[in-house]
């Protein structure tokens, strides 16, 4: 697994780095060589938030925490991170090398993932909903988004004709989920 340290107004230690590495090699006999992870580090303020990314496969695994400590933010995204792989181990069994999850939790204590630890065998669809998806630009999209109260809206790009998400962030931001080509 390829990792990647990189520090978003703030230079970051290289005992941090090395830190984030050692936490991040349990997850190594879980997933490929070509998996990449991605550490993020952003302060603001007197708030250090730590986000982590693992693409492998076409697979997103993303955690995200914050602390006043860099360190504590640290151990905080690692444990989120065992605990998404955790909780859904049995939809995970096929993207992943099975043997290695299996040891992995094995060495995970069961008292750090609490109730994380019960397995799901299916989602549970309780509502569908039908709509049109027309075209417009993302500035008309938010706007839609806001009238509704939604977080999200999904619509078709007025200039690519793709079908796309603009979302609200945390901090109260957009976002634009856009397809990929791949």
């Amino acid at each position: 697994m390829r990792i990647t340290v990189t520090g978003r107004k703030v230079n970051l230690r290289e005992n941090f780095k090395l830190l984030a590495q050692k936490k991040l090699s349990r997850f190594e006999r879980i997933f490929d060589e070509d998996a990449e992870a991605s550490v993020m580090v952003t302060v603001e303020r007197k708030v250090q938030t730590v986000e982590i990314t693992i693409r492998q496969k076409g697979m997103i695994y993303r955690a995200e925490a914050s602390a006043p400590e860099m360190n504590d933010a640290l151990d905080q995204v690692v444990s989120a991170l065992g605990r998404q792989i955790r909780k859904n181990k049995a939809k995970l069994d096929k993207r992943i090398h099975s043997a290695a999850l299996d040891q992995y939790l094995a060495d995970f204590p069961d008292n750090l993932v609490g109730d994380a630890a019960e397995e799901e065998e299916g989602y549970k669809i309780v509502r569908k909903k039908h709509f049109s998806v027309k075209p417009m630009g993302v500035e008309e999209a938010i706007l839609q988004m806001n009238l509704l109260g939604h977080a999200f809206y999904m619509f078709r790009d007025q200039e690519s004709n793709e079908v796309c998400v603009v979302y609200r962030r945390k901090n109260g931001d957009y976002g634009l989920l856009e397809p990929d080509e791949e």
